[in-house]
């Protein structure tokens, strides 16, 4: 699957309808986010079950602050709507398989139970 830019018109929208979602988070003067984007691009055509997405935090930076993303490259990783995984700074491939990996088999129960009590709480 071919990467997908994220944006304010679209981040929600991709979150809310896609079970999961990685999202690179760059800038186009940002070296090590430029030399990043083949090696996101080769796991996204690796694994096309999974959303790739890419935010310029120079054009979209209010998505970036609400994650809040204070360095770049960074990587969040997010399942169900939940954000399960955030990695900043350079990443090579063979890490960048293994977070992959590990966030296929990511139990995701505890994150269910702890939405759950927070609604109770809200209830």
């Amino acid at each position: 699957m071919a990467v997908v830019v994220l944006n304010k018109e679209n981040f929600k929208d991709t979150i809310e309808k896609n079970n999961f979602v990685i999202v690179d988070f760059w800038a186009p003067w940002c070296d090590p986010c430029v030399a990043f984007t083949p090696t996101f691009e080769a796991a996204a055509k690796a694994n096309p079950d999974i959303v790739f997405g890419m935010v310029n935090t120079e054009a979209d930076p209010e998505i970036g602050e609400y994650f809040q993303v204070n360095q770049i490259p960074g990587i969040l990783v997010i399942r169900q709507q939940a954000g399960i995984h955030a990695q900043v700074g350079e990443i090579g491939a063979p890490a960048f398989d293994e977070i992959i990996k590990w966030a296929r088999e990511f139990d995701m129960s505890g994150v269910h139970a702890y939405y759950q009590d927070q609604a109770k709480k809200t209830n």
